[in-house]
């Protein structure tokens, strides 16, 4: 079982960069979970620029995980490389303990890690489809 008193968030200081970090570092805090993502065999990773049409984030990544054992496994993958290469902790966590969508807040990237039922119901890629998809695979 996952032990949420183990997960590491940022510091009210690092919520402050994040909140006005650049372009660059964004799109690399995506990528960087994209690839993450898809080495704990996520799959139909996709990787939004939204930064263009919504204020919430720079970038989404939305991604499919096929049991809750998976999930947590994905978000904790995400969340330990972009510690290591990017010296970044999340915001918060949310659904870890749930089950069926965590969603990860790094402030300028929000990721999405959802079972396929939850996927399917809730169409994040289809409400954000105006936005730029960025390739993610090198």
């Amino acid at each position: 079982m996952f032990d949420n008193a183990k997960t590491k968030y940022a510091s009210d200081q690092v919520i402050i960069s994040a909140l006005s970090g650049d372009e660059d570092s964004s799109r690399e805090t995506a990528l960087v979970a994209a690839r993450a993502a898809d080495d704990r065999k996520a799959d139909n990773i996709l990787v939004l620029r939204v930064s263009e049409v919504s204020y919430l984030a720079d970038y989404f990544v939305i991604v499919t995980g096929f049991s809750q054992a998976q999930l947590r496994a994905i978000s904790q993958a995400i969340s330990d490389q972009v510690e290591l290469e990017l010296q970044r902790l999340p915001l918060r966590i949310e659904g870890q303990n749930d089950g069926n969508w965590v969603l990860m807040d790094y402030g300028d990237v929000i990721i999405h890690i959802l079972l396929p039922e939850e996927r399917d119901f809730y169409k994040l890629e289809a409400f954000w489809g105006h936005a730029e998809r960025v390739r993610w695979q090198s």
